[in-house]
């Protein structure tokens, strides 16, 4: 475990390097990602824009914590852009599911920081499918590490809790290959734990009356409820300029379930197009 006041995040930039970007998009993926996943849009966004993957605190190459909590999740993330990203200037920011969480809170914690907010598929709201989180974690905490010879072992045991063979790709890449043996890049056991704290959302007592008024862009898939009608009059107090798009035939996954769309929806917030 590390300090959170001693540690930086790990981020990758992506940028072609004969190019003079008009700017920079940060990228915070959700739970159980990691920055990379965010490759193939980073790309899509090139030569116009350099991209920052960053790896959120417990997940890929940063550093491990004690506690779940948004607040100090993005103050970390606005640390980092403070000193990197951001330090010539405010950047875009693109946040999935818990990402969106965290790129939401920084927005209102940091606003100087942020010029356009993307917020994908999830709401400024607690709640969302924390059995469906809490029977995935339980199911990778339970796999026995020690007699994993090789990844596809771990494939195999988990394909009866995790008959999904897209889902158990997903939460794979979390496993990494030792001199020790295997092991987790994400802190489980910590986010199992505080499962209600990833779920949930910072009230007014932690925020006060911050509000965003900068652009933001929506993103929620049709067939995924964790933004439904009820979510939009605290979406709009908080972030009085945002403009929702539903994605069709789009699971939680947008950005990876229907990527030219979401590409194209980006890249005309971002006013790269036309």
């Amino acid at each position: 475990m590390t300090d959170t006041d001693s540690f930086t995040l790990h981020t990758t930039e992506v940028s072609d390097d004969e190019a003079a970007p008009r700017g920079t998009v940060v990228f915070l993926h959700g739970l159980f990602g990691q920055g990379r996943n965010f490759s193939q849009i980073a790309k899509a966004l090139q030569p116009e824009l350099r991209s920052v993957l960053m790896d959120l605190p417990d997940h890929g190459a940063s550093a491990w914590t004690e506690s779940f909590d948004y607040l100090r999740i993005a103050d970390l993330v606005a640390e980092e852009l403070r000193s990197g990203a951001a330090a010539d200037g405010p950047v875009h920011v693109v946040g999935h599911s818990m990402g969106g969480k965290v790129a939401m809170v920084l927005a209102l914690r940091h606003p100087e920081l942020v010029d356009r907010l993307v917020v994908v598929d999830i709401s400024p709201t607690s709640g969302g499918a924390n059995g469906e989180f809490d029977h995935l974690l339980g199911a990778l905490a339970d796999l026995d590490l020690s007699a994993l010879e090789r990844r596809r072992d771990a494939d195999e045991l988990l394909s009866d809790p995790i008959p999904n063979p897209t889902v158990r790709g997903f939460l794979l890449q979390n496993l990494r290959s030792t001199d020790e043996g295997f092991r987790w890049r994400a802190n489980l056991s910590m986010l199992h734990r505080d499962l209600d704290a990833v779920g949930g959302f910072p009230d007014d007592a932690d925020l006060g009356d911050a509000e965003f008024d900068g652009p933001v862009l929506w993103v929620a898939g049709s067939e995924s409820d964790y933004v439904t009608e009820e979510h939009d009059p605290e979406m709009r107090r908080l972030f009085p300029n945002a403009r929702l798009i539903s994605v069709r035939d789009a699971g939680h996954w947008v950005h990876s379930e229907k990527s030219d769309v979401f590409i194209a929806a980006l890249r005309r917030f971002l006013r790269l197009d036309g």
